[in-house]
């Protein structure tokens, strides 16, 4: 059995507030494989937007370990994490978080400049992920300029930009209808279809559907752990 892209052991999150702790994360065991595609889900409060910090190296846990793709995350400094959050995550958020008055082109090759790539190679690159995501004749169009959907579509493009192990959404239809919706879940099967490990966090059940598994948490804790398939 190769080694699971994604292990976690005991993970603990807590957060100060005063003099008092919050115990957020109470002990998740976790293996992500190379290729699944998972959702989390879970009420408000359940811990799932922490686990998903972690997970995408925005956030350090308080104890426990984190191996992701052979590399101990847990114990890193903000440089290291940042690094391995621009070699191995690819992030879609709700709020698209898109450069406003930057071409789609653009906002696509962002990632590759901190990557350091030559420009020539940034936009071979990011012509290649607008193609893929269908919006070849959107590349000149700033964000005001397309619907929410051709927005979102750009925002995966960029995840997908530097090749990540990995592609983390965060309630990646939250602020479109549900046809959009369909569409770009449907772009998110195609892409784990092409060998992409994807991570979705959301709170809608007819979105988890789309995954393969989905993972469960309550109060800090993994609930249940089901294969959707």
């Amino acid at each position: 059995m190769a080694n699971p892209l994604i292990s976690i052991s005991n993970l603990k999150r807590d957060f100060q507030l005063g003099s008092e702790t919050i115990y957020v994360l109470k002990g998740i065991d976790l293996q992500i494989n190379k290729g699944e595609y998972v959702a989390l889900m879970g009420p408000s409060g359940s811990g799932k937007s922490t686990l998903m910090n972690l997970l995408g190296c925005l956030d350090t846990p308080t104890s426990g370990n984190y191996i992701l793709n052979g590399n101990d995350v847990s114990q890193m400094h903000d440089d290291d994490l940042a690094e391995i959050r621009n070699k191995e995550i690819g992030f879609v958020f709700q709020t698209f978080n898109l450069m406003p008055r930057t071409t789609a082109l653009d906002n696509v090759a962002l990632p590759m400049i901190y990557a350091g790539f030559p420009k020539s190679e940034r936009i071979v690159r990011a012509t290649e992920v607008l193609t893929q995501v269908g919006l070849d004749d959107r590349m000149d169009h700033q964000p005001n300029q397309l619907s929410g959907g051709q927005r979102q579509r750009v925002a995966i493009a960029r995840a997908l930009v530097n090749k990540p192990s990995i592609i983390l959404a965060d309630e990646p239809t939250g602020n479109l209808d549900s046809k959009t919706s369909e569409e770009i879940m449907k772009l998110f099967g195609d892409i784990h279809a092409n060998g992409n490990t994807v991570i979705l966090v959301t709170h809608e059940e007819d979105i988890a559907k789309y995954a393969h598994r989905i993972i469960r948490l309550k109060d800090g804790m993994i609930e249940s752990d089901k294969s959707n398939r």
